[in-house]
C-alpha cells in the first residue's frame, strides 16, 4: 500500500497492540506489525516490547538504516500510516546517568582548545551514551590488530630531505581521477546517528567545504538519497557497498547510485561474517534486568552475541566469490574497488581482474584479530605487483588505499610515500561529529590541513610526487615485536577490555 490508497489508522488502535501476544510499533508515522519478528530482533524481544503501541522512531533512528524495517518486515506487517493527531507521545524517563551525561556535553572544551584528532575521541568518550560508544569503538576480539593499526605507524621513520624551497607546498592529488584537497578520504563507517542526531550529514557537508571525498557507507543511519541530495553541485561521492545475498536487490542498489552520480563503487570483501566485538556485545548484556533475563528464558532465546553490529547486518552474504566480479563489471561502469584485501595474492588477482583498485584494510580491526595493518600489507603489495606486474606506484591505472589506525597527517604521508594513492580515515570523524557535530568534521580537517603543510615542509617535499619511498626508513615494519615510542594520547583514550561481572539481581519483595 502507497500514496493515497495507504490505509491510515488511529494512534489508538495501535495502542491496543501492546503485547506480545500482538506487537504494533509505529516508525516514522508508519505502522508494523512486529509480533512474529520480536524473538528474531537481535537486540531482542524486551527493546520492542517497550514501545508496544507506541511510537518507537527516537529509539529505531540511531541504530537501524532507515529502510532496516521495511526490508526486513514482508509487505502484510506493513499496516499503513498513522494519524499523527492521534499518536500519545512516549514519556521519555531521564535516568540519572543521562543527566551526568548531558553535565559533560555542557562542560566540552571549546573547539579551540581541540589541537588533534585524539582530542576529539577523548572528549567523544567522556560525551557519547554508553552504548554508541562501545559500538564506535569496539573492535574483534582482543582488539590486537585494532591498537596495531595504529602502532604499525610508529615502525615507519623518516629520511627527511633539506634546503628545498619550501615556501608553497601542495598536497592535493587524485583519486581515481578525482580532485580532492588532501590525500585522504572520509571512508565508509556505519550508524552515524548514533553519535549526533544529523549523522553521516555532518561528514557530507564537511567533506563539500573541504574539497575532499565522502565514502558513503551502506548501512549509514541516513538514507543514501538523503546523502546525496544533500552534496553540493559537483561534490564527488563514493559508495562502500555491502552484498545482499538477494542479487537484485544489490543490482537495484548499485544501478540507483551509478544514476545519482557515484563515482566509484567500493565492494567491501573482508566481511563474510561479522567479528566478535566483544565491548559492543557486553553492552547487550549488560542492558538486560537479570531478573528478567531469568524469567525469560524460553521465550527469548535470541542470539545477542554480535551487539549492533548484527541487528543491521545479516543480509551480507557469505558466498560473495570471485567469480562474482564480471557481475559486477556488467552492471555498472563505475571504477570497481576491493575493500578489505589483506595480502598481495589477492591484489595481485584483483588487478589481472581489471578492477580500479584495492583498500589495504582489515576493517578497523573489526574482523580478523591478528590481521596484519593496511601499511604493512601496503609494502608486500607495492613490492609483488612490481615484481609479478612491473607495476611502479602510485599508479593511476590500479590504485591503493589504505584504512585503518590514522590518527596524524603524519601516518597518511607515510602511506603516500610507500606507495598508496590516498588513505580512508574513519573512526576520528565519527569522534568529531559525536562530540561537536558539523563544527567538529571541520575543526578535524583543518587540523589535518595545518599537519599536512607543516609536515610537507620538514619533509621537504613541494607537493605528494616528492614523498617517495626514499623518505622513509620501513624496515622494521614486519617486526611486530620491537621496542617503539608510545603514543601517550593513544594509549590514554583506548579503554581496556573488560572481564565478565558478576551480576546484581533486584530483589522482587
Amino acid at each position: 500500500m502507497a500514496g493515497q490508497d495507504e490505509k491510515v489508522i488511529s494512534g489508538k488502535e495501535v495502542a491496543q497492540h501492546n503485547s506480545r501476544e500482538s506487537c504494533w510499533i509505529i516508525v516514522h508515522g508508519k505502522v508494523y506489525d512486529v509480533t512474529d519478528f520480536l524473538d528474531e530482533h537481535p537486540g531482542g524481544s524486551k527493546i520492542i516490547l517497550k514501545y508496544a503501541g507506541k511510537d518507537a522512531t527516537a529509539e529505531y533512528d540511531p541504530i537501524h538504516p532507515p529502510d532496516a524495517i521495511t526490508t526486513h518486515l514482508p509487505p502484510e506487517k506493513h499496516l499503513g500510516r498513522v494519524d499523527p493527531g492521534t499518536v500519545e507521545k512516549v514519556e521519555v524517563q531521564i535516568t540519572d546517568q543521562e543527566k551526568e551525561r548531558q553535565q559533560r556535553l555542557a562542560n566540552r572544551p571549546p573547539l579551540s582548545e581541540i589541537l588533534n584528532l585524539h582530542d576529539f575521541e577523548y572528549i567523544a568518550r567522556a560525551v557519547m551514551p554508553e552504548k554508541a560508544w562501545a559500538y564506535y569503538s569496539s573492535a574483534a576480539d582482543d582488539e590486537i590488530t585494532n591498537r596495531e593499526n595504529h602502532a604499525a605507524y610508529h615502525r615507519i621513520w623518516w629520511r627527511p630531505r633539506i634546503l628545498r624551497d619550501v615556501t608553497h607546498v601542495d598536497f592535493s592529488t587524485k583519486i581515481l581521477g578525482h580532485p580532492t584537497k588532501m590525500p585522504l578520504y572520509i571512508t565508509a563507517t556505519a550508524l552515524g546517528k548514533l553519535g549526533h542526531p544529523d549523522g553521516e550529514l555532518n561528514l557530507t557537508r564537511a567533506a563539500a567545504k573541504h574539497g575532499v571525498i565522502q565514502m558513503i557507507p551502506t548501512l549509514a543511519s541516513c538514507s543514501f538519497d538523503e546523502l546525496v541530495d544533500n552534496a553540493k553541485p559537483g561534490q564527488v561521492q563514493f559508495l562502500q557497498l555491502y552484498v545482499n545475498k538477494d542479487r537484485s536487490i544489490t543490482e537495484k542498489f548499485v544501478r540507483h547510485a551509478e544514476q545519482r552520480g557515484i563515482k566509484a563503487l567500493f565492494i567491501t570483501v573482508d566481511a563474510p561474517q561479522l567479528g566478535r566485538r566483544e565491548k559492543d556485545m557486553r553492552q547487550k548484556f549488560d542492558a538486560e534486568d537479570p531478573a528478567e533475563v531469568t524469567e525469560n528464558k524460553q521465550q527469548d532465546k535470541v542470539d545477542r552475541s554480535q551487539g549492533a553490529a548484527r541487528a543491521i547486518s545479516s543480509f551480507i552474504d557469505p558466498g560473495l566469490d570471485w567469480k562474482d566480479i564480471p557481475w559486477f563489471q556488467k552492471i555498472t561502469k563505475m571504477p570497481l574497488i576491493l575493500k578489505g584485501v589483506q595480502c598481495w595474492e589477492d591484489a595481485l588477482q584483483a588487478y589481472d581482474m581489471g578492477l580500479a583498485g584495492v583498500v589495504l584494510s582489515n576493517h578497523g580491526g573489526r574482523q580478523l584479530d591478528f590481521s596484519r595493518s593496511g601499511i604493512e600489507v601496503l609494502v608486500e603489495v607495492v613490492r609483488e605487483l612490481k615484481k609479478q606486474r612491473g607495476l611502479n606506484f602510485p599508479n593511476e591505472k590500479f590504485q591503493l588505499f589504505v584504512d585503518g589506525g590514522v590518527r596524524r597527517a603524519n601516518d597518511v604521508l607515510k602511506a603516500i610515500a610507500l606507495g598508496a594513492t590516498a588513505v580512508g580515515v574513519g573512526r576520528p570523524f565519527l569522534y568529531a561529529f559525536s562530540s561537536y557535530g558539523f563544527e567538529g568534521v571541520d575543526h578535524a580537517l583543518n587540523i589535518l590541513h595545518d599537519e599536512f603543510e607543516m609536515n610537507m615542509r620538514l619533509l621537504g617535499a613541494r607537493n605528494l610526487k616528492e614523498v617517495v619511498p626514499e623518505m622513509v626508513d620501513a624496515s622494521s615494519l614486519q617486526s611486530h615485536i620491537v621496542a617503539v615510542p608510545g603514543d601517550r594520547l593513544y594509549d590514554s583514550n583506548y579503554e581496556s577490555m573488560q572481564h565478565a561481572r558478576l551480576r546484581e539481581v533486584k530483589s522482587k519483595m
